[in-house]
């Protein structure tokens, strides 16, 4: 597994977002690494994060797939390119749809692995299926469709 995180290579003025922005101490932080020819973050759900006593909320899944989804796309860009993560110029993703469906409930006092899979890269576009696990079962499987942003955004 790769030691730098694509969403710490984000330039500082795309980097607060809720979900994986670095300079947001209110946000969840998430990091994507390379394990392979897969991208995996891990995530330990807090006990606000709950739905119902024991599981964790929807909503938070639905983040993670998301930005997972947008680093995964990021790294594959780099990737693609045959550049480094964070040399430049930055590539930068942003979401264009999310489709998250939930397989069953996800609880709360596991950590929780997502995997994505590469399903198309183009020179603006890419599709990322993932699946998010927790203590070995799949409990929700997205798919993101992220498009670059230009240099100037």
């Amino acid at each position: 597994m790769e030691t730098i995180a694509v969403q710490d290579t984000y330039n500082d003025a795309e980097s607060h977002c809720y979900g994986c922005g670095r300079l947001n101490p209110h946000g969840l932080q998430i990091k994507t690494y390379w394990e392979g020819d897969q991208t995996v973050c891990r995530y330990k759900p807090q006990p606000y994060h709950t739905a119902v006593p024991g599981y964790v909320y929807g909503g938070l899944i639905a983040s993670l797939i998301d930005c997972h989804g947008t680093g995964s796309a990021a790294a594959a860009g780099y990737r693609q390119e045959g550049r480094e993560l964070g040399s430049e110029p930055k590539l930068r993703y942003v979401t264009a749809s999310l489709h998250v469906d939930y397989l069953r409930p996800t609880p709360i006092d596991a950590t929780l692995e997502l995997r994505g899979d590469i399903e198309e890269i183009g020179e603006k576009k890419v599709i990322i299926a993932i699946t998010l696990s927790a203590e070995g079962k799949a409990c929700a499987k997205g798919r993101v469709v992220a498009v670059k942003v230009p240099e100037n955004w």
